[in-house]
């Protein structure tokens, strides 16, 4: 459940205007020409449009020849992303920086889309296409999930979650595959908003470092950047801050008090339902590995002791549990910048964060990682 009235970073980078110059590192006289034909036309206009933090605005109209044919050059201060509109009806993106882009459709075959020259815009291009290939799969999961719901099958509701946790490893996977593969384009900026950022901290972190040896100065980079140092002490490979709350009978207890075992830092609450939903798996897997070094510390996000203490017996959750009873205002939660539950980091014996937003299925396989 999310924390109602937050304000989540954005990493939707390719909202963002470029608004700084270059300095060198790459060649590049300031103009691009944006050009090509459409055939099958119907009436309207040719439009080129630029992005301009969150929404886009027109750069000009581009008159067309007799044959279809158009030409516009355009001037840059440094890497943009832009919009082509086509007669109304069709939308091409485009990553402009230091090549010309040439665009072909035929308004008659729906797949005819060919961009030549700006290798950024081609790289967008296979990003645009990524996530629409996604964004069906979850189409169709969200189909499945309301169908079993209205159904009340209980199994096929829980076999669609783990379809959907499971498609997150798979795509972020596959994300990262499309991404370094473009040779430091700065149209990956565009796929980052694709990526689980706590779960793929260091891949992003890697990329946008190099991102900015590349395109120095550049906005939306150097935006990207202080959000990354910002999140940095929360990353993969880092020794998770310290927690110190009190538990239900008023005794201080530290996160740090765990150290040797695997933790499970829960943070959940009574008035959560899918953090309920969640426990009789936790409890599971509690029981078949505490004797190994697995413990829990859950962090309530809870408004009142009563409601806290009852969950706890009704789950029959025996593990470690502290709780300062301030909802979203808990320091823990600040701390571990905590805006929606059931949320969760996984650490090692020595406390270092070694897993992210494990449930279901991903807490499961984690666990057979590190004990089996």
């Amino acid at each position: 459940m999310k924390k109602p009235f937050v304000t989540y970073l954005s990493f939707v980078f390719v909202l963002l205007l470029v608004a700084c110059g270059n300095d060198g590192k790459q060649e590049f006289d300031g103009t691009v020409k944006v050009s090509g034909e459409v055939k099958n036309a119907p009436e309207g206009p040719v439009e080129l449009y630029k992005f301009v933090d969150e929404s886009t605005e027109i750069i000009s109209a581009i008159p067309m020849g007799s044959g279809g044919d158009f030409e516009y050059e355009l001037s840059l201060e440094g890497p943009g992303f832009f919009e082509l509109h086509l007669m109304n009806r069709k939308v091409v993106k485009l990553a402009l920086y230091a090549e010309d882009v040439e665009v072909y459709y035929d308004f008659n075959d729906e797949a005819s889309l060919r961009i030549e020259g700006s290798e950024d815009s081609k790289n967008l291009q296979k990003i645009e296409a990524l996530t629409a290939e996604y964004q069906k799969t979850i189409n169709d999961l969200n189909t499945a999930y309301f169908e079993a719901m209205s159904k009340r099958d209980q199994e096929a509701i829980k076999s669609v979650q783990n379809t959907a946790m499971n498609l997150e490893l798979t795509q972020g996977q596959k994300v990262k595959d499309v991404l370094s593969g473009m040779q430091g384009s700065f149209a990956t900026m565009a796929g980052i908003s694709m990526l689980n950022i706590k779960n793929d901290f260091q891949f992003i972190d890697e990329l946008v470092r190099g991102l900015n040896e590349k395109y120095p100065n550049t906005n939306m980079i150097q935006s990207l950047l202080h959000q990354l140092d910002d999140m940095r002490a929360l990353s993969i490979g880092q020794v998770a801050p310290e927690i110190s709350l009190p538990n239900p009978d008023g005794e201080m207890v530290k996160l740090s008090d765990l150290r040797g075992k695997y933790v499970l830092i829960d943070f959940w609450a009574a008035w959560c339902r899918p953090c309920r939903e969640e426990n009789p798996n936790v409890v599971r897997l509690y029981n078949q590995y505490k004797e190994k070094g697995f413990e829990v510390f859950g962090v309530s996000l809870d408004r009142t002791k009563e409601a806290w203490v009852k969950a706890i017996a009704d789950d029959n959750l025996t593990w470690t549990h502290v709780s300062d009873l301030k909802y979203f205002n808990s320091e823990a939660a600040a701390l571990y910048q905590i805006n929606a539950i059931p949320a969760t980091y996984m650490l090692d014996p020595e406390g270092k964060i070694i897993g992210k937003d494990l449930r279901g299925a991903s807490l499961e396989n984690k666990l057979k990682e590190v004990f089996d």
